[in-house]
Order: C-alpha cells, then structure tokens, then sequence
C-alpha cells in the first residue's frame, strides 16, 4: 500500500497479528507503547489485540502489509 506525505492513521487492534516491510520512503509505526522511525527494508511487528497507529512525515511510503487473520 502507499501512503502519502504528511498523513496519519487512527490508533486501532484486532483480533490478529500483522507484520510487513517498508518498501519506499519512511514510516513512523506506534505499537503500544513504542514508536519507531521505519525506513527501507525495515520490517514491523503487531500483536493481536495491541493498539496501533502510524503517520508519514515529509515524504510518501510504501509498505507491503500482512496480517494473518483465522478462519
């Protein structure tokens, strides 16, 4: 998925774990109480039920997003 300059998601969980990688540009991920600067080929990890949350700063991002959802 890409996600434009300067936006930000809602903080949310689920019921399922999601991972993925930054393919272009930067990220800041917020998982619980952690916040990291993504950049390429750096990788993230969320837990099911863990709130979440990420924004874009200056430029876009592409990030390649998995979840495993159950059933």
């Amino acid at each position: 998925m890409e996600i434009a300059p300067n936006k930000e998601g809602i903080a949310h969980e689920h019921p399922f774990d999601q991972c993925g990688v930054v393919m272009e540009g930067e990220i800041e991920m917020l998982i619980g109480e952690e916040k990291k600067l993504l950049r390429p080929m750096e990788t993230y990890f969320i837990p099911a039920g863990a709130m979440h949350n990420w924004k874009t700063i200056g430029s876009s991002a592409m990030i390649l997003d998995v979840v495993a959802k159950q059933g």
